[in-house]
């Protein structure tokens, strides 16, 4: 299935109709002073908003509106506080994607091209700058995590990520944002062992990809399959160093609590121990929620949460409580708002 092709989103207006009436800019308003620091960095850029494909697709704006929307009320309890993202310059995205494929992506807009020429992604003026927005919000975050100055942090950026690799943008995605930031843990922090998860309902090809034979990175994957993209069986492991830390957990239209649950208790988390990550991400997407366009998993505000507390169960053994997580997939704009809401809460809790 080609996500283009599934049901009309909401609209901006339907999302304020249902309650959602703070200004596009500056959803999350500063937080309170509090007698501590509050656990949770949220880092976010209006320049994410620049990326402006057709009025008819899936991922629009409003996706960050609905997310900073529905998690603005534990701003105003000085529970999480909110960061400017930078954007990512040449260097970090070559950390990730080719010199060549930039170039492909500057001349595809430069021509004025609707789609981006490696694959189904829809171009503006202006996506390239919203994509490096995005990548920039990851490095930051990452950049606060290490440095000590958050405990975790959650990046609201658009458009997602996770199915962009070295050479080609894909499905929605420009840059991949959460391999960027793993990279840049890397190569500018010395990490040595980095978890990432990725709860998106589709396969995150891209960031497999970049990694596959790593050897630094265990990626950790429950999606929906068949579905797009038609990658991550469970034979699909990595190769030399990186041999056995590709761990792809597929599971048929219509999984939810039950089945993926289990896999975080039973598959993630003695895959984890194993490896003793010193820095955990989380590819966040919340299409795999019940009554997502362009998913049919069944997961629930509950759910999200409980994968959560599993997630940082892991990063506060291993990681001293490092996590970052940043925003992928989620296209019924009020489901998206209730999920990651339910995650930031359970960020905030660490």
């Amino acid at each position: 299935m080609n996500p283009a092709d599934a049901p009309a989103r909401w609209t901006r207006r339907q999302l304020l109709a249902a309650g959602a009436a703070a200004p596009i800019v500056g959803l999350i308003p500063a937080a309170r002073a509090a007698a501590s620091p509050p656990a949770t960095l949220v880092v976010s850029d209006d320049s994410c908003r620049w990326h402006t494909p057709p009025e008819w697709h899936q991922e629009q704006a409003d996706r960050l509106d609905a997310v900073l929307t529905a998690i603005a009320p534990l701003a105003e309890a000085g529970r999480i506080r909110r960061q400017d993202g930078r954007p990512a310059t040449e260097a970090d995205l070559r950390l990730v994607h080719t010199g060549s494929y930039l170039n492909v992506v500057r001349r595809d807009i430069a021509e004025g091209s609707g789609e981006l020429s490696t694959g189904d992604t829809r171009l503006s003026a202006r996506s390239y700058e919203a994509s490096a927005a995005a990548a920039g919000c990851g490095i930051v975050a990452v950049d606060a995590v290490l440095a000590g100055r958050t405990r975790n942090a959650f990046c609201a950026v658009r458009p997602p990520g996770h199915h962009a690799s070295a050479q080609r943008g894909m499905g929605f995605g420009i840059f991949n944002t959460i391999a960027i930031a793993a990279r840049h843990a890397q190569r500018r922090h010395g990490v040595a062992r980095i978890l990432i998860i990725d709860w998106d309902v589709h396969h995150g090809n891209g960031t497999q990809a970049t990694f596959w034979t790593d050897g630094g990175v265990l990626f950790f994957d429950t999606h929906q399959h068949p579905w797009y993209p038609g990658t991550g069986m469970a034979g699909e492991t990595g190769e030399g160093p990186g041999a056995g830390l590709i761990v792809n957990r597929p599971l048929p239209e219509g999984s939810g609590r039950t089945e993926v649950l289990s896999l975080y208790r039973e598959s993630l988390v003695p895959a984890a121990d194993r490896f003793r990550p010193e820095l955990v991400l989380i590819s966040a997407g919340f299409d795999s929620r019940l009554g997502d366009p362009l998913g049919r998993f069944t997961l629930v505000e509950p759910d999200f949460a409980e994968m959560t507390r599993i997630v940082l169960d892991i990063a506060d053994r291993h990681a001293g409580g490092r996590c970052v997580s940043i925003l992928e997939g989620g296209y019924n704009l009020e489901g998206l708002g209730s999920a990651a809401a339910a995650h930031v809460t359970e960020l905030a809790r660490a």
